[in-house]
């Protein structure tokens, strides 16, 4: 038998096991989970580990909330990241509708704006960080920074990054 088949199965017993003393231990206290609401999901970097759930009380997911961080299977966080990223889009093309030229909120009602956008985009950094370190991931928050840089300064879209930064006092996010 190989050894990836034994850690699996081993796995396997021990998710199984204690699946079931949880179970008991409800069934003992009176208590009863909603099986709609309770998931499992096997966190693992092997390709092909599949389902190693036998009792059928948790479904098995990909991925899951908990306290408003999206968790994969994988732990890439690629969800997580582009979820946030997506909230903080449209708050800022929201506010932005209401921000023109010589008219709607002014620079510090802005700033506030950003600031709030940034906050939303930082939550769960400490538990994502490695992933946030990559590349694509740097370069998507880089946009969002930049779409409110652009409001703020009231800029062409042709100004760098580096640039409106400077114009609006705003240190870069990378």
């Amino acid at each position: 038998m190989l050894n990836e088949e034994k850690t699996i199965r081993e796995a396997q017993n021990i998710a199984n096991i204690e699946l079931s003393k949880i179970s008991s231990w409800a069934k003992d206290n009176k208590i009863r989970f909603n099986e709609q609401k309770s998931k499992a999901m096997l966190l693992t970097r092997r390709k092909g580990a599949g389902n190693i759930f036998e009792i059928q009380t948790p479904h098995a997911v990909n991925s899951l909330k908990y306290l408003g961080i999206i968790l994969d299977s994988k732990l890439t966080f690629r969800d997580h990241i582009s979820t946030m990223i997506d909230k903080c889009s449209k708050l800022i093309f929201v506010v932005s509708k209401s921000a023109k030229l010589n008219w709607g909120l002014n620079y510090a009602a802005l700033k506030i704006t950003y600031t709030g956008s940034i906050l939303l985009l930082l939550y769960g950094v400490p538990v994502c960080l490695n992933a946030i370190n990559k590349a694509s991931y740097k370069l998507k928050i880089t946009r969002v920074q930049r779409l409110i840089n652009t409001r703020l300064a009231r800029a062409y879209r042709t100004v760098s990054n580096e640039a409106l930064c400077l114009n609006t006092g705003l240190t870069p996010q990378t």
